[in-house]
């Protein structure tokens, strides 16, 4: 397994591979942010974006979901898998939003989690970019890296991920942190084709030795 000293070579590495990782999602506001991220379960951000670019200047903020019919909004959003399930989601969080908080997005991640489709993942991509809480998202990316790496098991949950990159991580790196391994993990480690025959880190990944073996 990974040590914690390993680790920090890690970020180290993440750091100078991709110092300007951001949130990929484009939003103007929390509230938007919401939206994307909630669009981009099983699905890439791309795709989310192609799709906002549209939707984000019909529906400006939550009063228009709660007035368009959910035929419409399906329509809307039919080529973003999942969307049956996530146009009722956003017409249902949007009332919500409306009627306990003012049509505001609450800046606190277990009250954000009560909203309708709104899982941790959700809730921590929207606290540390839209309001700058200190939060680790735990998406395929960054868990496929972590497990990769020998950080965490393969049965381990995505809590547990997030739970042990905190732990070993310092507070102030979190979002940045997040924003970093899912480029790396995106446009490097990939799902399908890593490229570990150029990675920095392939003398420390267990998974990268054993494909570079096998091959």
């Amino acid at each position: 397994m990974l040590t914690k000293t390993q680790w920090q070579v890690c970020l180290q590495t993440f750091e100078e591979m991709f110092p300007d990782a951001h949130c990929e999602l484009i939003h103007k506001n929390p509230f938007e942010l919401l939206i994307a991220t909630l669009l981009s379960a099983q699905c890439t951000d791309v795709l989310v974006n192609r799709v906002t670019a549209d939707l984000f200047q019909k529906y400006k903020g939550p009063e228009d979901y709660v007035l368009v019919s959910i035929e419409e909004l399906q329509q809307d959003i039919r080529s973003i898998g999942l969307w049956r399930n996530k146009s009722k989601n956003i017409k249902a969080l949007s009332e919500l939003l409306i009627e306990e908080y003012g049509g505001e997005v609450p800046p606190s991640r277990d009250v954000m989690m009560t909203l309708p489709g709104v899982g941790r993942k959700t809730a921590n991509v929207v606290v540390s970019n839209a309001f700058g809480v200190p939060a680790l998202a735990v998406d395929t990316h960054v868990e496929r890296v972590a497990k990769r790496l020998g950080m965490n098991r393969w049965k381990d949950r995505p809590i547990d991920v997030e739970e042990k990159i905190m732990r070993w991580t310092p507070m102030e790196k979190w979002t940045q942190t997040h924003h970093q391994v899912i480029f790396f993990g995106r446009y490097h480690c990939k799902a399908q084709n890593p490229n570990c025959p150029e990675c920095p880190l392939l003398y420390l990944c267990r998974e990268g030795q054993k494909r570079m073996k096998d091959k």
